[in-house]
């Protein structure tokens, strides 16, 4: 089979695409013949050994897929060859065959189309769980998503309107926010051009915000938290932007605000009941299209550094996708 693999930290460009024997399926295993594999930003992290996950050499990227039941091995008796399945894997689905515990595939429906499926694992998952089971949005609450055109921000722009919250899209260009704003927002705001603590202060009123959504960090953190409202909730997700920014603690007290921390693969791992019943409801919107799980762009397996480039320059709005 073709795998892209990293066999030592650098750039993308020192990816390589190999050709390595098919997988065989152990006990209680399932290999999956990938047909689409999702790229995220913390991909360029991970190959360059800046992220908190460091895997053993060598590996290849990609942290979520779809596909169809190839083999399945000993004791599996709930998924046969042909099914289609979806699952999240931390790293290492850049490749046409990939094992992975039964336990952790999703079946999905055949209104469900798989480039779509493949690309849902982190970005909806994480961000179900961050609104949902973290900042406990309500309905008529005001969201505002920091990043909102790429894959998680996106996502928080749908789920966000699900969940029946005002929406405030915040993003680089007028075309990010244009996009934000036909897959839901309330309300946009060109952080590239404007200032952002000033609009959301406007758009927050007296009240100000009652949820953060932040993927970005870096100098968009403090003026976001500034708009809080009382007792507002600021979801940690990522630092997308570069430096991890440092919160002058006073805001905090002087809002009442809860500063709250989003890691979604540790909840994975600690609350797989939990994870599962939100992922079942995420793939039920996506079947009925009130997600888009919008695809940005298809790569093949040998285009994979570029995709990576396209995700670190921020070009990409919604997911990248690689196709073995």
């Amino acid at each position: 089979m073709k795998a892209v693999i990293c066999s030592r930290y650098g750039t993308p460009d020192e990816l390589e695409l190999r050709d390595l024997p098919e997988p065989d399926a152990g006990a209680g295993e399932v290999v999956v013949k990938v047909a689409a594999a999702a790229l995220n930003f913390f991909d360029t992290l991970l190959i360059a050994g800046k992220y908190q996950v460091k895997p053993d050499f060598p590996f290849s990227p990609a942290a979520e897929f779809a596909g169809t039941v190839h083999a399945v091995g000993p004791g599996v008796t709930g998924f046969k060859g042909g099914d289609r399945v979806m699952s999240y894997a931390a790293y290492g689905a850049a490749r046409e065959y990939y094992v992975q515990k039964a336990s952790r595939l999703v079946k999905l429906p055949d209104a469900l189309d798989l480039e779509r499926a493949a690309g849902l694992s982190v970005t909806y998952g994480t961000t179900i769980h961050a609104l949902k089971d973290r900042g406990k949005l309500q309905p008529g609450e005001t969201l505002a998503v920091l990043g909102a055109a790429g894959g998680t921000g996106l996502a928080a722009v749908e789920i966000g309107k699900l969940m029946g919250a005002r929406v405030i899209a915040c993003a680089s260009s007028d075309e990010k926010c244009e996009f934000a704003k036909k897959h839901g927002a309330d309300e946009t705001v060109n952080y590239g051009s404007s200032d952002l603590r000033a609009e959301l202060k406007r758009l927050g009123g007296n009240h100000g915000i009652d949820v953060v959504y932040d993927p970005v960090g870096d100098k968009y953190a403090e003026p976001a938290l500034r708009s809080m409202a009382w007792e507002g909730r600021y979801l940690v997700i990522g630092f997308a932007a570069g430096e991890i920014p440092k919160i002058p603690l006073n805001l905090v007290l002087l809002k009442s605000c809860d500063i709250v921390g989003v890691h979604w693969g540790a909840f994975v791992a600690r609350e797989p009941d939990n994870e599962a019943a939100n992922m079942a409801q995420v793939v039920r919107w996506c079947a009925d299209g009130k997600l888009s799980a919008h695809v940005h762009a298809v790569y093949p397996l040998s285009e994979t550094a570029q995709a990576l480039k396209d995700i670190a320059a921020r070009k990409i709005m919604g997911k990248a996708i690689l196709k073995p």
